[in-house]
């Protein structure tokens, strides 16, 4: 499994602002879940973060063999919003972290 990210920024293909601006804060609300305190806890391979100064949505790639569900809804909004995806280069504790 690759321990790859892709990082899906606010901006279209076409160089334009993807709106509504709250659509990452969205995305990983619905993939997100409460646990016994009352505290909303991201999934482990679907993030908010900055890359290189922008905010992004992080999307693990080992999703696409261990959550195949959430990959393709994820790459499929990305690619229905023409959304720009890269991949993302950080490394160490600044990357997402894959589940032990």
């Amino acid at each position: 499994m690759s321990e790859e990210s892709l990082a899906i920024a606010g901006m279209m293909e076409s160089d334009d602002k993807f709106e509504p601006t709250v659509w990452i804060e969205s995305l990983v609300s619905i993939l997100a879940s409460f646990l016994a305190d009352p505290r909303l806890r991201y999934s482990h391979g679907i993030q908010p973060n900055v890359v290189e100064g922008e905010i992004c949505l992080v999307l693990a790639t080992w999703l696409e063999t261990t959550d195949r569900t959430t990959y393709d809804y994820v790459m499929e909004f990305a690619k229905a919003n023409q959304l720009k995806t890269k991949l993302d280069r950080r490394t160490g504790e600044r990357a997402l972290q894959k589940p032990a």
